[in-house]
């Protein structure tokens, strides 16, 4: 394995090749990739992969942005909503102020 550091808009390997690689389950390489993301440190780009963030974003706002729509996402499946009727709750919310 090469250590280092990675350049603006570089690949980084898939989840599985990057457990597997490193001796680790995928789910625990998932979400440090999830976490990265949050913080403005990687970028999904789809079926074309992930990448480093060409710029890191401040993360800060944003970062608990998508904690709060995993919390809202997590609690709306408790309650067996999907995810259309949670996102028309949100955005009748949104509109509310």
């Amino acid at each position: 394995m090469v250590r280092g550091t990675l350049e603006p808009g570089s690949r980084v390997p898939p989840v599985r090749e990057l457990a597997l690689e490193l001796g680790l389950a995928a789910n625990t390489v998932a979400k440090a990739y999830r976490a990265l993301e949050a913080e403005g440190l990687l970028v999904g780009r789809g079926r074309r992969g992930t990448f480093v963030a060409d710029r890191p974003a401040d993360g800060g706002a944003e970062a608990k942005l998508h904690e709060a729509a995993r919390d809202l996402a997590e609690r709306a499946r408790e309650l067996g909503f999907g995810p259309a009727a949670t996102s028309r709750a949100l955005e009748q919310a949104m509109r509310r102020r």
